[in-house]
């Protein structure tokens, strides 16, 4: 059985969500109303996994968070609403330690829940295998262009050679990023590392709704030295900038007057995620050589790139999946793994030094 704490001040959000889970029946299920019940409840019940509320009375869902993490870390999934303000907060939970969101949508509890039923499931219990980790304080500075990297177990790369040995990817290479649960706070350590020299345009496809991608572009670009926009229309690929995926809609390459250009596009339905990086990933093996990619596979739940970016290695490019050691949900690094994608498998701390090593080289 899966103990699963459920925190909402709201009585028929407890008692919806309560309903979905118990009739799965494989879910022990406790409540609270608020951060102070949640607390205690983390100690006493000490259940698998907690989704919780952000806006609470007593004590709301981030101070609620930061002592759960202190005194018994524990997979989290936010419950936020879908605006700006909600998608600010639900980026500082990440940055406390909490593994995933689920966005809830306006309307009706009811109606709410039937829209978001299956991501919570889906989430949940995803997270139960999750490696909740709090973020030291300060790790993020806004003042300086650099963020302070987590201090991550190196693992033995799980391949035949050492990275100094790879060949470096062509000239004017592209820099591709997939990531999808627990990646806001991977990003948040990879990107701010490259520097203000960085000679290649990124891409990365984050699966996120369609309001946090601005609010999270943005944030990004306060602690980086490139440039970062959310890639909303279409834009010329520029060497130093990184381009984030709109949510609500793919992120694909193209040729516009022989320029290379990222634009996005509605939702293609062949595919399970979005912003997709898949089909990120198959676009720009459409119109640049594959010798002139890395992709770096990041934390994530399911397979979303992983037969893309494995044909980018077998046609010459380079990639790097993040290991299970530092990853937040292995599935997406995982996947790329086991069908032989990796070129390199490097946990977190490592994985933009190796970035840059290439860029240099080329």
């Amino acid at each position: 059985m899966i103990k699963l704490l459920i925190v909402d001040d709201s009585a028929l959000m407890r008692r919806q969500l309560t309903m979905l889970f118990q009739t799965q029946g494989d879910f022990e299920v406790r409540q609270a109303r608020n951060g102070v019940e949640a607390v205690v409840e983390n100690r006493d019940f000490q259940p698998d996994v907690v989704t919780l509320d952000i806006n609470m009375p007593e004590m709301d869902g981030i101070t609620a968070l930061s002592l759960i993490m202190a005194e018994r870390p524990v997979p989290v999934i936010m419950v936020s609403s879908l605006t700006e303000k909600g998608a600010l907060a639900t980026f500082e939970a990440l940055n406390l330690g909490a593994v995933d969101y689920v966005a809830k949508p306006g309307g009706t509890i009811s109606l709410s829940l039937d829209v978001v039923k299956a991501e919570l499931l889906t989430k949940v219990r995803g997270a139960v295998r999750a490696r909740p980790t709090r973020k030291p304080s300060g790790a993020i500075a806004s003042s300086a262009h650099r963020a302070q990297p987590l201090k991550a177990r190196e693992t033995p790369v799980r391949a035949s050679f050492k990275a100094a040995e790879q060949p470096a990817p062509g000239k004017n290479g592209v820099l591709l990023v997939g990531v999808s649960t627990g990646g806001p706070r991977a990003l948040e350590e990879v990107l701010p590392a490259l520097p203000a020299d960085f000679p290649w345009p990124v891409l990365v496809a984050q699966h996120m709704p369609a309001s946090f991608t601005a609010p999270f572009a943005a944030r990004l670009n306060a602690v980086c030295a490139l440039e970062v926009v959310e890639a909303s229309r279409p834009m010329a690929m520029e060497a130093g900038r990184i381009y984030v995926a709109k949510g609500g809609a793919d992120m694909i390459v193209t040729r516009r007057g022989g320029t290379l250009t990222v634009l996005p596009k509605p939702e293609a339905s062949e595919y399970l995620w979005h912003p997709s990086v898949e089909l990120m990933a198959r676009s720009a093996l459409e119109h640049i050589d594959a010798h002139r990619l890395v992709g770096v596979m990041l934390t994530g739940m399911g397979y979303d790139g992983a037969d893309a970016f494995t044909e980018i290695k077998q046609r010459g490019g380079r990639t790097v999946a993040e290991s299970e050691d530092t990853a937040v949900v292995f599935g997406m690094p995982g996947e790329l793994i086991a069908r032989g994608g990796a070129s390199l498998v490097l946990p977190l701390d490592k994985v933009a030094a190796q970035v840059k090593a290439w860029a240099a080289r080329s």
